[in-house]
């Protein structure tokens, strides 16, 4: 992002836009989009015991539904997505977060759907990824990667990240910093 898409969202999210996207910066966009979320919080803290609690088992294919999204322009390497495979639990709030971003200035980011439900462990480590439980989705991930530090080498609109909140769900470029492509129903 430039200095001045910065400084605009150091203002939308409530902090002196200086152009320097810090640790002030960072606390303050987090309280914005916390502010957003639901209360009471929809879904689980990230320790295990409580994701097997709200999810279940990771692996665990029989709590996965396909969320439609036909018509909504959600394409992965350029064909369209019919639906995602996503947690029973999450289908009517993903279908409102699809609708959300479809409607907004940023509909071209579903072009760039990168996928969900995925039976793996977190990367780096041993512990089950959220995309094992099928609580998690990742955009855009060419120009949001892992380690590529949010706002500043990625790309992910604030906004995007806003509709996220808006249902409870947790954009991880926000909280860490990095991984901006990600985007998690959890505390």
């Amino acid at each position: 992002m430039t200095t001045q898409q910065i400084k605009e969202m150091q203002a939308r999210v409530g902090t002196l836009p200086d152009g320097f996207w810090g640790p002030k910066s960072v606390a303050a966009c987090q309280r914005h989009l916390r502010a957003m979320m639901p209360n009471p919080h929809p879904f689980p803290a990230t320790d295990q015991a409580s994701l097997t609690r709200f999810y279940g088992a990771a692996g665990d294919e029989s709590n996965l539904v396909n969320c439609d999204v036909i018509g909504l322009g959600v394409e992965y390497a350029l064909l369209p997505v019919k639906s995602i495979r996503m947690h029973a639990k999450l289908s009517e709030s993903l279908r409102r977060i699809i609708e959300a971003i479809a409607a907004s200035d940023h509909a071209h980011i579903l072009k760039l759907y990168a996928g969900s439900y995925n039976n793996r462990p977190m990367r780096g480590g041993s512990l089950p990824s959220l995309h094992a439980r099928g609580a998690a989705i990742d955009i855009a991930q060419a120009t949001n990667r892992n380690h590529a530090h949010w706002p500043t080498k990625s790309t992910m609109p604030l906004e995007v990240m806003e509709i996220f909140a808006r249902e409870g769900w947790l954009p991880a470029g926000a909280f860490w910093s990095r991984d901006a492509m990600h985007m998690q129903a959890t505390q």
